[in-house]
C-alpha cells in the first residue's frame, strides 16, 4: 500500500482572540498553490483510492481541492489526522480494521509536525524530528503487506510544493 501524507495549504495566521485554530481557513494564496500542486499531481498520474483529512477546515479545504481536480472521488473526515492525532490509534483503529488491498493508494491530509512525525515513524520506528513537510508539501511512504508498518515502511517520496508548481 501506497500512504501519500499531505500537508494543508498555506492558511491563515493564528488569531486566538478573533478566531478558533480549528476555525483557521486556507488564503487566497494558499487556495491558489494547492490548486496547482494539485494539478501538477494530476497531470503526473496520481490518483487516490480514498482522501482521508483531518477535521479542521485548512485541511479539509485542502482535501477538497485535491478531489475538485479528480485525484480521488472518496472523502472522508479522519479525525486521527486532527494535530493531537498519534500515529499509534490511526494504525490500529482506523488503517488495520481495513484490510486494504496492497496495491491500495490513500492519501492523508494532515498538520505539521504530526505527518513528519509519521512517517518517521512507519520508516524509522521512532520520531526522529529530522524530516519537514512544507505546506501544501507531501510524503509518500510505502507500507508493507503484512505485519505493522511502523518502523518497517519505506519512503519513497518527499516533495516541497516549489518543485511541483
Amino acid at each position: 500500500m501506497e500512504l501519500y501524507l499531505i500537508r494543508h495549504g498555506i492558511a491563515e495566521e493564528k488569531q486566538p482572540e478573533i478566531k478558533k485554530d480549528e476555525e483557521r481557513s486556507l488564503t487566497k494564496e494558499g487556495k491558489q498553490k494547492t490548486e496547482k500542486v494539485a494539478h501538477r499531481l494530476k497531470q503526473m498520474g496520481f490518483h487516490f483510492d480514498l482522501i482521508a483529512t483531518s477535521p479542521l477546515v485548512r485541511a479539509r479545504q485542502t482535501a477538497e481541492i485535491l478531489i475538485a481536480e479528480g485525484l480521488s472521488s472518496q472523502l472522508e473526515e479522519c479525525t486521527y489526522l486532527a494535530p493531537q492525532g498519534q500515529i499509534y490509534n490511526w494504525v490500529t483503529q482506523w488503517l488495520e480494521p481495513r484490510n486494504y488491498a496492497p496495491d491500495t493508494q490513500l492519501a492523508l491530509v494532515g498538520h505539521e509536525p504530526n505527518l513528519s512525525a509519521w512517517a518517521e515513524i512507519l520508516v524509522w520506528g521512532q520520531d526522529k524530528a529530522s524530516l519537514v513537510l512544507k505546506k501544501a508539501g507531501m510524503i509518500g511512504v510505502k507500507l508493507p503487506e503484512k505485519g505493522s508498518p511502523l518502523g518497517c515502511s519505506q519512503m519513497f517520496w518527499l516533495t516541497p510544493p516549489k518543485y511541483l508548481l
